[in-house]
Order: C-alpha cells, then structure tokens, then sequence
C-alpha cells in the first residue's frame, strides 16, 4: 500500500540526499511531497554535491535546481505516514525554523518513520527528539547529537553504513542510500517483490 511521505529540502541541500531519496521513493510507488519553508510547489531549491576526496572534510560543488512539488505552508505532517530529511547546508538553517521542528517533533512524538542523513541530524538535535536514541550522522555532527543526548553511532570507512533505533533510520551521508533507503522502506513496510 503506497504511503504518504514528507521530505523537508532548502537551498543548499546535498544533491544525492534529496534527488535518489526523492526517486527511490517514487519508484517504489510512495507519493513523496517535497518543501521547504518559504516557498511553493513549483519553486526550486538549489543543491550541492558534497564529495569526499580525500581532504579533512568534504569539498561543494553546484548541484541541479531541485522542484518542490508541495507548498509547506499547508503540508499537514497528520496526513503523512513517514519523513525525510536530506543533509547538506540545508539542516543548519533549517533548523532555525521553529514549524520546521513542530512537524519534526510530530513525527518522533507519533513513532512514525524518520530518515535523516549526514547534516539532517541537526534537525532531529534541534527540535529535541533524540534523547537517548542511537543517531548515525555526518562525523562534523557528532558533538551536536551527543549534547542532545543521543548516542552518535560512528560511520564505517566508506560513509556506507546506516542505522535503526526505534522509528529512527540515519546514516553518515549519501554512500549509505541503498541501506538507509532499505531500512526505512522496512520501517514504512514498503514490500518490494519481483
């Protein structure tokens, strides 16, 4: 049975976590509503590739122009059975946005399904709904989810890892999707069959 999916975007998100989710999950026949506060359905956000090339953190580049396809204004987080939210520069703002962190809290209040990857967590950190929850994450986020009182789950070597604790699937950042999106869709019971 298909379900109904909010996905929290801005500018500046990371490309990967907002354009495969975003497919991934329309592939496996979910309506999925993206927006972002102060903009519109039809509106875009701007992206960034975050790579990892070997520095001591990951290099930006300009992504795509990402299209909403609903407005936040009037997104209901009642009418929605699960939430994702992307990384990248986004989160850090986002986060600022106190309706943004109502229809978080909504979520981790009504044990619905959250996907947050890499800078996502700091969504879940500001909103308060990790106290002792085990949050994979970006390594750079790590001191934010502790101070949260969450338990930061360390990333393997190639970021590919992703974690379940309770209604929570989290992972380091974007090498992970095919885990990260394979538990939520357990989390959503989401059966894909060939």
């Amino acid at each position: 049975m298909a379900k109904r999916i909010l996905l929290l975007a801005g500018d500046f998100v990371e490309d990967y976590e907002v354009m495969v989710p975003f497919q991934m999950l329309l592939m496996a026949g979910h309506q999925v509503d993206a927006v972002c506060p102060n903009k519109k359905s039809g509106d875009t956000v701007k992206t960034a590739v975050h790579d990892f090339e070997g520095d001591q953190t990951y290099t930006e580049k300009p992504g795509h122009h990402f299209a909403l396809n609903a407005d936040f204004d009037s997104a209901d987080p009642a009418r929605y059975d699960g939430l994702v939210i992307p990384g990248g520069r986004a989160p850090e703002y986002l986060r600022l946005d106190n309706r943004v962190l109502e229809i978080t809290r909504h979520f981790a209040a009504n044990g619905k399904p959250i996907a947050a990857i890499c800078h996502g967590a700091q969504i879940l950190s500001a909103a308060k709904v990790i106290e002792g929850i085990e949050i994979s994450c970006y390594p750079a986020v790590a001191p934010e989810v502790e101070l949260a009182g969450a338990k930061y789950i360390p990333n393997n070597e190639t970021f590919s890892n992703a974690h379940v604790d309770k209604n929570f699937v989290t992972a380091p950042a974007w090498p992970a999707h095919p885990e990260w999106m394979r538990k939520f869709l357990t989390l959503l019971g989401t059966r894909i069959t060939p």
